[in-house]
């Protein structure tokens, strides 16, 4: 089922630049004291391209998008990035450890990069399992448009229990590019061009069904351009945009590492712990768990409390609660959700609690109008410190749930989960316009 081809990638000249200077973390992850240390690290940061500062006089002609397609054409001129002279797919090995894990075990997690051809959902071989808001995927299309490329990483992930690709793709020798990012994760990354060994992966690939763990806004970004595209080239079903830049992580993989991001609620009118606990019992056994002041210790109480049932951890000024859903009665927030989705925590929280209990709207909540993501428990915890209402700290979705939730064609909330660590952008680029210019070459 998955379509995979390997692909001359643009890639940073090691001669010319360092990569630890022009190498960014997604730009959906980048706030604006990153985008600032990121232009002053070099001025060939990638960050002008995916995530360009706007001025005060942009307009139609010159804009953040203008400028990005400017920096890639000057950039190859420069030869600051080069074409790779093969086609190749690229090995990726990320080693870290897992932020808030006191034993600090080092974890490797490998994948590949190559070119994935871009699916409409209903072929059933590419599977989403979040929601996707409108702005986001507007700013990724008119960034397509106007770069032609595709600088970011599409993170998908298949089953392969036996790990028989990864074993196709080892590597031990020197890596084609090396960087440790500002989280300490060091990325590495080698270039493979033997056509049997990528004969090999395509084949071992071809039965494989694909989930998108993080990138969904750019996987439907290149599926919105690929249907522009085709409109305007009598559907040339091998045109450049007929495939997107993918990496591919075994599921079944020991460094596949899922967090939770914690939600923090604020600035309710009306808002008060009492009539929240009171309202809460009716779908859940309640826990008083007291002041929270250790919260490693608290999320081990979670962690124990979630082995076996839906559990949530809500922090207020007055102290924690452990929630556990009633199984004596039904909220009528979960109408019309599968048993599967109604075992899951994030699934309770915002169902239940941050739409039926607390009266956010579904619009309140993509807004973040009063809802405040955060992946570090103890940073959440302080935000109620801080003042803000309650902080509801989860367990991660396992990897098996997200499976059978986007296998089943349904679709968690936003921000359901965190796949640990990002993929570095940067690290290879498919340009659409090179690629259509060699295959007009080649006719």
């Amino acid at each position: 089922m998955a379509d995979i081809v390997p692909f001359r990638a643009l890639r940073y000249n090691p001669t010319k630049v360092s990569a630890g200077d022009v190498m960014t973390q997604p730009y959906d992850k980048i706030s604006p004291a990153m985008q600032d240390r990121y232009y002053a690290a070099s001025p060939y940061n990638l960050v002008r391209i995916i995530l360009g500062k706007a001025q005060p006089g942009d307009n139609d002609q010159d804009n953040v998008y203008s400028r990005a397609a400017a920096c890639l054409r000057q950039w190859q001129s420069e030869n600051v990035l080069l074409r790779d002279p093969e086609p190749s797919i690229y090995v990726y090995s990320q080693q870290f450890t897992v932020p808030g894990d006191p034993a600090g075990a080092a974890i490797e997690r490998r994948a590949f990069i190559a070119l994935g051809r871009v699916e409409d959902y209903d072929r059933k071989v590419v599977f989403r399992h979040e929601q996707t808001l409108s702005k986001p995927k507007a700013d990724r299309f008119n960034l397509l448009r106007a770069t032609q490329a595709h600088c970011g990483q599409i993170f998908m992930v298949y089953s392969d229990p036996a790990e028989e690709i990864d074993a196709v793709l080892r590597q031990d020798g020197p890596a084609t590019a090396e960087v440790r990012d500002e989280d300490g994760v060091l990325h590495r990354m080698w270039r493979v061009s033997d056509p049997q060994v990528i004969a090999s992966v395509q084949k071992k690939m071809a039965d494989k069904k694909l989930i998108i763990a993080d990138g969904h806004h750019r996987y439907e970004t290149a599926l919105n351009y690929r249907n522009e595209v085709r409109e305007i080239s009598n559907g040339d079903r091998n045109a450049p945009a007929e495939r997107v830049m993918m990496t591919f992580v075994n599921m079944d993989s020991p460094g596949l590492v899922v967090l939770p991001t914690h939600r923090v609620v604020f600035g309710l009118e009306d808002f008060t712990i009492f009539d929240m606990v009171a309202e809460l019992r009716k779908f859940f056994e309640i826990e008083d768990l007291g002041p929270i002041s250790d919260v490693l210790g608290a999320l081990q109480v979670l962690h124990d409390a979630g082995k076996d049932r839906t559990a949530l951890l809500a922090v207020t000024a007055h102290g924690g609660f452990l929630l556990h859903v009633r199984t004596d009665v039904q909220s009528p927030g979960l109408k019309g959700l599968s048993e599967q989705q109604r075992k899951l925590d994030v699934v309770q929280l915002h169902k239940v609690i941050l739409e039926q209990t607390l009266g956010m709207s579904e619009e309140d909540i993509r807004a973040q109008k009063h809802l405040k993501y955060v992946r570090d428990a103890g940073e959440a915890v302080d935000e109620v410190r801080k003042g803000a209402q309650v902080a509801f700290l989860m367990n991660p979705v396992r990897m098996e749930q997200v499976r059978d939730i986007a296998f089943a064609g349904e679709v968690l909330p936003q921000k359901s989960t965190d796949f640990y660590p990002k993929m570095l952008s940067g690290l290879t680029i498919y340009s659409l316009e090179a690629a259509a210019q060699g295959t007009a070459a080649a006719r």
